[in-house]
């Protein structure tokens, strides 16, 4: 037997798997991180990609907003800040001429403590900080594929645009990071629905930076203006090893052919995935871990069966996503309703029905089993139990990948097997 560790909210999650059909386990290609995070940052801001440094754009400018990732996303946004502020008051702005917001797309509003959390307490304290919202967004054009841009007020309304995040695979919209804080982080509910109706065409990937919703994204945020990126790329221990600042395509690239090395994994697919989403934040609800279960879902047989480990402890997290899931009868309903109707938290309804036309999932969480079932995933009290229903459905030669860090891990099918 092989003992495999996985994360599971904030603890691990220790499995036993027959080495005889052990067939890969798909681990990243880990960078050590930086060995001095506060300089790798400050080396970043004094030596920017494709633009000049921040305090000579700042200059004459009257005010600034930095846009900062919510508590969905992993970021170390309390050590991206500090010398971020120093470098917008070098180039003559005051603490009081600079603003945080929060891009929270379609996601929930935050507690203070969450804010204090992702900011530090002296930044909380120091710096006025506010949450996107979506219902106040000025409209500033429309992006070649027809999407309305509306964004959040304030940040139209700045002088100089700053954009701070994280740099990994995203399903969709092929990765993270950029100009993504602007679209979806601080758009109308219409601009990310717009944008995100494309999801389903066939090169809107995770891995392809050229699929439509990213083309459409960084069109937005370009219209928009944003002046400088400070991205990370980050190991699986959420280490730095890698920070970008300057042009928010230029850094931005710059930071994907890291997460590249690390994260894109060639494999052949296999009758049964056991997939962790990578633990807390990335398993904070079923609306997050449903990302890794896109990765995962790469390196799955047609017919096979995809084990999730994710705690959920916030169930769906999103209304819509739990209301069309449980107006569903059978998946192909979630897809059909998809191409009629777009709706923002359906979308990752329809995701889920798109990959079981074809496989199974068993989720183990600590969601209430009636509520799995809801999702059309069969529910498990262990990654054993489940381990030992899948194998009884596909037979003791069953071949198994085991896959960390699914949140992050991009199965590119047709690889050699490990």
């Amino acid at each position: 037997m092989m003992n495999i560790s996985l994360n599971y909210g904030q603890t691990t999650y220790n499995i036993d798997v027959p080495d005889e059909n052990l067939q890969a386990i798909l681990l990243p290609d880990e960078v050590l991180k930086v060995p001095d995070e506060a300089g790798a940052i400050r080396d970043a801001l004094l030596n920017p990609i494709g633009t000049k440094k921040l305090s000579e754009i700042a200059v004459n400018r009257k005010d600034a907003v930095i846009i900062v990732s919510d508590i969905t996303r992993p970021v170390p946004s309390h050590k991206l800040l500090p010398p971020l502020i120093d470098e917008l008051v070098a180039g003559g702005l005051d603490t009081e001429d600079i603003t945080i917001v929060f891009a929270l797309g379609s996601h929930r509003n935050q507690t203070d403590e969450e804010k204090r959390r992702i900011l530090g307490d002296e930044i909380f304290e120091k710096i006025r900080c506010i949450e996107h919202d979506v219902n106040d967004c000025i409209q500033i054009g429309r992006t070649a594929s027809g999407t309305v841009v509306e964004i959040f007020r304030p940040v139209v309304e700045a002088d100089l645009r700053v954009c701070t995040g994280s740099i990994e695979v995203h399903y969709f919209a092929g990765y993270t990071g950029g100009l993504k804080s602007i679209l979806p982080g601080v758009s109308s509910m219409r601009t990310i629905e717009e944008n995100h109706r494309m999801l389903l065409q066939e090169d809107a990937r995770g891995g392809n930076i050229n699929g439509p919703i990213r083309r459409d994204i960084e069109e937005a945020g370009r219209m928009l203006g944003v002046d400088f990126i400070l991205n990370v790329v980050l190991n699986s221990k959420k280490n730095i090893v890698k920070v970008v600042a300057g042009d928010p395509v230029e850094a931005h690239r710059a930071g994907i052919e890291v997460v590249d090395r690390m994260y894109k994994t060639p494999v052949q697919p296999s009758d049964i995935v056991i997939a962790s989403a990578g633990g807390y934040p990335k398993d904070l609800n079923l609306y997050q871990a449903h990302k890794a279960l896109e990765n995962a879902s790469n390196a799955v047989k047609d017919g096979g069966t995809l084990i999730l480990l994710a705690e959920c402890m916030e169930c769906f997290a999103n209304s819509e996503f739990e209301r069309w899931l449980a107006e569903a009868d059978i998946p192909r309903d979630l897809l059909d309703r998809l191409g009629c109707e777009f709706r923002i938290g359906g979308h990752k309804a329809a995701c889920i029905a798109r990959f079981l036309e074809r496989g199974e999932v068993v989720l183990v969480s600590s969601m209430d089993d009636e509520d799995v079932k809801q999702a059309f995933m069969r529910p498990s009290a262990s990654v054993a139990e489940a381990l030992d229903y899948a194998l009884t459905k596909h037979g003791k030669d069953a071949s198994i990948i085991v896959i960390p860090y699914g949140g992050s891990t991009l199965p590119v099918a047709g690889g050699k097997e490990n």
